[in-house]
């Protein structure tokens, strides 16, 4: 079983990822952004999105295959998952003009195979934050690489992320940051780590 962890930018995917870790018991494997595409996409992104996207598909697919091959008893909690990697980033690349429509519908079709054949998690968590939220979470954990990240390119990500997560039909719970501080106030912290246990149990631990 494996539950995932989705949600924009700043919005405390990690950091909910190790704290269920350590409630659970559970393996935990964090999202790895080493790709050999990365350097030549940022040199030329519309020459390279595609090769990115792709080699992150490949990527996450290998992911959910080698936790599909573990034991009934191995758990883990998966941060971010191959869904919005198609239907939030691959898409506003797309929207940004910087993934053609050949390749982007290309890249979908081959998305679409994908998933179609892959473990879904036994829980989606969609960690939902407004802009203002997300900057401040991005300046209170102070990356360098993400002190240029636009307001504007996060709200586009959480259109994005909002019409995709109102289609996915799996198990999901909703966690709306704003109002439950996790990363700062226990008392939020310890009661949606409860709500999350309760959910987990319901889909058969």
């Amino acid at each position: 079983m494996y539950i995932a962890i989705t949600g924009n930018i700043g919005s405390g995917k990690t950091y909910l990822t190790e704290l269920l870790s350590g409630r659970l018991g559970w393996e935990a494997q964090y999202e790895e952004s080493e790709n050999p595409y990365i350097g030549d996409f940022y040199e030329d992104m519309k020459r390279w999105a595609f090769n990115l996207q792709v080699y992150f598909l490949g990527k996450r697919q290998r992911q959910i295959d080698g936790i599909a091959a573990l034991p009934a008893d191995r758990h883990v909690v998966v941060d971010r998952t191959i869904y919005e990697d198609a239907r939030v980033f691959a898409t506003n690349l797309h929207h940004a003009g910087l993934l053609s429509s050949r390749d982007y519908n290309t890249y979908m079709q081959l998305y679409s195979f994908t998933v179609a054949n892959l473990l879904r998690p036994a829980l989606l968590i969609y960690l939902r934050a407004s802009v203002p939220t997300l900057v401040s979470q991005i300046q209170r954990r102070g990356r360098v690489y993400e002190a240029s990240i636009e307001e504007t390119y996060l709200e586009g990500l959480n259109q994005l992320y909002e019409e995709w997560i109102g289609t996915y039909d799996g198990p999901k719970l909703i966690v709306d940051v704003d109002r439950e501080d996790f990363v700062t106030d226990p008392q939020a912290r310890e009661a949606i780590l409860v709500r999350i246990q309760k959910q987990i149990h319901g889909a058969g631990e």
